[in-house]
């Protein structure tokens, strides 16, 4: 199987990105089980298992595009369940959104950014 091009966006990269826009202009928390459940009303074409999405989740956080946080302690034990990691899109997943948005359609999506930041 070829690899893809260093500043790419794949599809499902591409849809996870929407969905984590779509949630911040709501201001609701964006964590795994919820961005599954999004995808699977899509028709879930794109995602084969969650252990997919954890690694999409974790390429597009380790690209800058996604920002994550650990949920508050206090309430998870409130609610009487395991801390959640919280996904945020970043401004640098807006700008590679639109990016991807204005490229023609092809597979996959060209942008310029998608490189690992350096910490």
């Amino acid at each position: 199987m070829p690899r893809r091009k260093e500043g790419t966006l794949l599809p499902l990269e591409v849809r996870v990105l929407e969905i984590a826009q779509q949630a911040h202009s709501k201001r609701t928390p964006m964590y795994g089980f919820a961005l599954a459940s999004a995808l699977s009303e899509d028709g879930g074409k794109s995602l084969t298992g969650h252990g997919t999405l954890y690694k999409v989740l974790a390429r597009l956080a380790d690209a800058g595009l996604l920002e994550t946080e650990w949920e508050d302690p206090d309430i998870a034990e409130a609610e009487h369940r395991p801390r959640r990691r919280l996904y945020r899109i970043s401004s640098q997943g807006t700008t590679a959104l639109s990016a991807a948005h204005k490229a023609p359609a092809t597979t996959p999506h060209p942008i310029t950014i998608l490189r690992p930041v350096q910490q």
